[in-house]
């Protein structure tokens, strides 16, 4: 199988000092491209030089929500001109997260904005963390869409399905982790067995949330194939035929991205 793992932090500790195992057992899994995600714009030129370093990485640029306070204000042209780097894929993560509320809900927002509006800028997807703040993440993205398109997906889902419609609807992409595998997900399940497959995507968010039968442990990339398998089980296909499909959107979202080699 060929796999991407959309979504992991390559830059934290946990995945940086054992970065040779990492992208060892993640060949040996099937995972032929990793996207490092940016948390903090101010952090970009370490995260560029991991992508830089490794073929098979590549990366994005953005303001995690957690983080909003904790840097300036980038505006959306600058946040553009960084993702001209050649290995630079997305836009993100950026997003609202009322879970934490660590940023002041006027910053929060208005620093999203700012993200939605680089990724028109620079043509490139927007990676949106999303959690408990369904009604406002959705009408932002319903406002912001009917003012000018753009491309995104929610990442790491484990909001409602109201929310996935909506974004649906917009024509975003859905991306699962290995949050899929929790026994307490059923209703997630029940959401990821109605998205159409054209929209699927996989993810790690390594090193956190590890799957089932990893539970406990750092999360890395290679593990993306357990939530491939608990993914194609819920939507009653064979692994393999599923791997083709998500590797597929993949290298359609992420169009910058080079196409697997045969």
């Amino acid at each position: 199988m060929k796999l991407i793992d959309t979504h992991c932090h390559l830059d934290f500790d946990e995945l940086l000092r054992d970065r040779a195992g990492v992208l060892s057992r993640a060949k040996s899994a099937g995972v032929r491209r990793m996207i490092t995600i940016c948390t903090e714009i101010e952090k970009f030129p370490a995260i560029a030089a991991i992508a830089d370093s490794v073929d098979e990485v590549y990366c994005s640029v953005g303001t995690h929500p957690n983080h909003a306070q904790d840097e300036r204000e980038f505006s959306a042209n600058e946040i553009a001109e960084l993702a001209q780097h050649p290995k630079c894929v997305a836009i993100g993560e950026a997003g609202l997260d009322y879970h934490y509320a660590r940023a002041e809900k006027a910053l929060a927002h208005r620093v999203f904005r700012a993200h939605i509006e680089a990724a028109r800028l620079a043509k490139l997807p927007l990676v949106i963390h999303s959690r408990d703040c369904d009604a406002d993440m959705a009408d932002i993205l319903e406002r912001e869409y009917a003012k000018a398109p753009f491309k995104a997906l929610l990442h790491c889902f484990t909001s409602t399905r109201e929310l996935a419609e909506r974004a649906l609807a917009l024509g975003l992409y859905v991306s699962f982790s290995g949050v899929l595998t929790f026994k307490n997900a059923a209703e997630l399940r029940e959401t990821a067995a109605l998205v159409p497959l054209d929209r699927l995507l996989i993810e790690t968010d390594a090193p956190f949330l590890a799957p089932v039968p990893h539970r406990g442990k750092t999360n890395e990339p290679a593990y993306v194939a357990d939530t491939l398998r608990a993914l194609a089980e819920v939507r009653g296909m064979a692994p393999e035929a599923l791997a083709e499909i998500t590797t597929a959107n993949a290298l359609r979202i992420f169009d910058k991205m080079s196409a697997l080699a045969a």
